[in-house]
Parts: structure tokens; sequence; C-alpha cells
């Protein structure tokens, strides 16, 4: 599977999010500074993510954005399909009738390719913005110097 620069920034904004944005909404400067993504398209990212219902903001000097959900209640695939559009096929829900013209390829390898898509989603649904954000508070506790006296 290959993840866009669209798809990775959007988790990561999320995750960010979900670290920062507790009480306040967070703006998405400081979200492009943390996360070293550039403002312009952070901003196009989380634009669609709010289209997508996956973010809220809010207008003002104190404004910025939020998760509309739980980090917990929020997966990769929601994220990945929000900006890449409709991408996995979801099992059972109108498979494509088989056609006489396919391939030998096709015919032998069709459902292979079915059924990695069906896994990669279902990992990707397994995998929530809390989980990964947890990771990342681990991470930071172990990169940040302690000094003692």
């Amino acid at each position: 599977m290959k993840m866009s620069k669209r798809v990775s920034y959007g988790i990561m904004a999320a995750i960010d999010l979900a670290i920062h944005a507790k009480d306040a909404p967070i703006q998405a400067k400081a979200v492009s500074r943390r996360q070293g993504i550039p403002l312009r398209f952070l901003e196009q990212v989380l634009h669609t993510m709010k289209n997508a219902g996956l973010v809220e903001s809010q207008r003002g000097a104190q404004g910025g954005y939020l998760l509309s959900r739980k980090p917990e209640d929020l997966s990769l695939a929601e994220i990945f399909e929000s900006l890449e559009g409709p991408v996995f096929h979801r099992s059972g829900v109108n498979p494509l009738p088989r056609q006489r013209h396919m391939g030998k390829s096709d015919l032998l390898l069709g459902d292979v390719c079915e059924q990695l898509q069906q896994a990669e989603r279902k990992v990707l649904e397994g995998i929530t913005i809390e989980q990964l954000a947890a990771r990342q508070r681990l991470a930071d506790a172990q990169r940040s110097p302690m000094y003692h006296i």
C-alpha cells in the first residue's frame, strides 16, 4: 500500500490534535510547526477532514481545530478515505461480475488482490488515532532529556 503525503499529513495532524487539543482548539500554524507540515498544505488537508466530519474548526483569536470525535473512535481508515476517497472495496458490496474477456492473470489474481485490499482495510480500521498518539507521547518522553541535580 502506498500512502500519499496528503494522508500522512492528515494522520499526523489528527495525532497532534489528539495530544494537544484537549480543552481548546489548536491553530493550524502550531500543528504545522510541530509536525513539519507546510501550512498551506495542512490547511487544505484540515479543510477536507472538516468536510468529512473528522475535525471541527472554530473561528476567532482563540480559534483553531479540534477532533470531532474521541481519538479512540477515529480510525486510520476513516482518515485515509476522507482524504483519498473510497479506495477500499468493501467485502460483499456489489462484487464485480466475472467477464468472459478477462485475462488469465485477472481471473487468477483478482481474488488475491481483493483479499489484500480487505486485509489492508482491516488493519487500518483496527488502528486508532489514540493508539498512535500514545506512541507519540512515549517517543516524546524518551527523547526529552532528564536533568538531575
